[in-house]
């Protein structure tokens, strides 16, 4: 690795005797900053120890001779030298006076991202992770010359504190050809990072030090329209992302979801549970432990998924020896397996298709192919499939009518269907053989596809009644006109046909939609509003709306979105 840290630059702004000092030090290339505090002694502080640097305390003279030889602090106490990566910070009184100094050294380390250079090639969104002075913005600006210059990209540096690029409008050569935006105040970060998108036409956008809700916003505006996003964040691991909800939205954002009881016990788990709410800003994330070992997480989307079920995540861990080689490993979490080698998840991410199909070089089929006549005569027999001997029984109905009817399924449930004539007691048989059907029940899409079903009713004379979709409430609807039932007069609606999980929620709702109907809306021909529901009760109320043969709609805002019920 080439190291260039311009140190000498650094101890001229320092006071003559700490200057001297560190300029014979054996170990300046180990320095991480100086330290320079109103009465105490100067102190300089290096990767493994640290010591003082004079036996003398410091004056306001002393801090005054520092303050007078770098930049203008800006609005975050942060100053620089100019065309150097040094920084340094200041500490105020109340009054507003300088009373301490935190001189820290920048270096550009050339070759510091040997470890993640394949996942900065392959242009996906990398979050940097680690405590201070662990290398996060060295190794944030040697990834942008990387990009810059070995890989022709264009790239924008969105420097806030003149940290990435240096001091003083030319920016310094570690960044390569990547052009670099200054921030006037550190609120207007988040304005910067949209204007460098506008204005700029980047591929890359590099930013330092994400910290506030409307940065994270502005992130995930840059990376949804296709922008390769590297940057770093306040945190050491994933798992402190996961707990910091201004930063949440990083990693997809966190929300509460409550779980059926099916569900809750298929996953052994509480009702209520943690999941991501959306896909990742960031498609990779690397936590920087130390210097020379970093952990990467190269499926951000699965690493949360893992953790929120309260499992630990598996890592790849990167490190170099001492002969300055990368060496990679896994360390295996204990998440549940599909058994294939593979981990369960929830929300897994969908590889990206390719082949031809993807390419968009396939040539189409031939709309219409030749049909096959052992085809043709297989379906002919499919529509007659023999049943045991058996002759219809025929009772009278309410009105005179032959009961039970006779019907022919086709595409529909026969699960649901099952379960409605058992609610209802219907006067149905199912039959297997088409020319033993008094009628066909066929599901809208199966009949509008399908012209043989048509041709073959039509031949046989017998009717076809449509269900528009396979649930409850349509097929009873259907099956009610089909034996000429009036549904608004049946007695005791068994609510189960518009429920799923029959809880005390969902029949409390349908219950109070049903005495709306009843006492209302019928009798008085007025509409009425009901109680705000969520999305699923609300489907369900319309759904028995609809059983009484009424309109309904939702309006208003969620949480706060209802139902309002029409007379006919």
């Amino acid at each position: 690795m080439q190291v260039t840290d311009d140190l000498d630059a650094l101890l001229a702004t320092l006071p003559p005797d700490v200057a001297e000092k560190l300029t014979n030090h054996p170990q300046r290339g180990e320095l991480i900053e100086v330290v320079i505090d109103l009465g105490r002694k100067p102190e300089a502080r290096f990767a493994s120890h640290w010591e003082y640097l004079s036996d003398a305390t410091v004056t306001r003279e002393d801090i005054q001779f520092c303050s007078d030889r770098v930049g203008m602090f800006s609005g975050d106490n942060r100053a620089g030298i100019e065309r150097t990566l040094h920084r340094i910070s200041a500490m105020r009184n109340r009054a507003g006076e300088i009373v301490g100094l935190t001189c820290r050294i920048g270096r550009a380390v050339y070759g510091t991202i040997g470890m993640i250079r394949d996942l900065v090639e392959t242009g996906r969104s990398i979050l940097m992770l680690g405590r201070p002075g662990v290398g996060k913005t060295t190794a944030l600006r040697e990834i942008a010359r990387v990009l810059a210059d070995d890989l022709n990209k264009r790239v924008v540096v969105i420097d806030t504190s003149n940290e990435i690029a240096g001091d003083g409008d030319i920016p310094h050569p570690s960044i390569g050809r990547a052009r670099r935006m200054q921030v006037a105040s550190p609120e207007l970060q988040h304005q910067v990072m949209i204007e460098a998108v506008e204005n700029h036409m980047p591929e890359v956008i590099v930013i330092d030090e994400i910290g506030t809700e409307l940065e994270a916003l502005a992130a995930r505006t840059i990376a949804e329209r296709g922008v390769q996003l590297v940057g770093t964040a306040h945190g050491n691991r994933l798992d402190n992302l996961i707990k910091n909800p201004t930063l949440s939205d990083l990693i997809g954002g966190i929300q509460a979801v409550t779980l059926g009881d099916e569900e809750a016990r298929r996953r052994s788990s509480q009702k209520t549970v943690l999941e991501r709410k959306a896909l990742p800003t960031f498609d990779i994330a690397v936590e920087m432990l130390e210097r020379q070992r970093w952990v990467v997480h190269q499926e951000v989307s699965e690493t949360v998924d893992i953790i929120l079920r309260g499992h630990e995540p598996g890592m790849q861990v990167r490190s170099v020896n001492e002969e300055g080689e990368v060496e990679v490993y896994e360390e295996k979490g204990n998440a549940p397996s599909t058994g294939n080698g593979k981990t369960r998840l929830q929300n897994p991410v969908l590889p990206r298709p390719t082949g031809w199909r993807a390419s968009g070089q396939m040539t189409p089929v031939d709309s219409s192919p030749p049909r096959n006549p052992d085809f043709e005569q297989m379906l002919d027999q499919s529509w007659q499939q023999t049943e045991g001997k058996t002759e219809k029984v025929r009772t009278p109905g309410p009105n005179g009518e032959d009961w039970p009817v006779y019907v022919y399924p086709y595409g529909i449930s026969r699960n649901l269907l099952d379960q409605v004539m058992e609610l209802l007691n219907l006067p149905i048989v199912l039959t297997k053989d088409i020319d033993h059907a008094d009628a066909v029940l066929a599901l809208r899409s199966q009949v509008k596809n399908h012209s043989k079903l048509r041709q073959l009713a039509k031949t046989k004379e017998i009717p076809i009644h449509v269900v528009k979709s396979n649930t409850l409430p349509q097929i009873t609807r259907t099956l009610q006109r089909l034996l000429d039932l009036d549904p608004t007069t049946a007695e005791g609606i068994d609510f189960r046909m518009f429920t799923e999980n029959s809880n005390e929620d969902e029949l409390e709702a349908l219950e109070e939609a049903r005495l709306a109907v009843e006492q209302i809306v019928i009798p008085k021909g007025q509409p009425v509003e009901l109680l705000p529901r969520p999305a699923k009760v609300r489907k369900m109320q319309h759904e028995l709306a609809e059983h009484y043969r009424l309109k309904s709609d939702s309006f208003g805002e969620e949480p706060n979105r209802r139902l309002r019920i029409y007379p006919a």
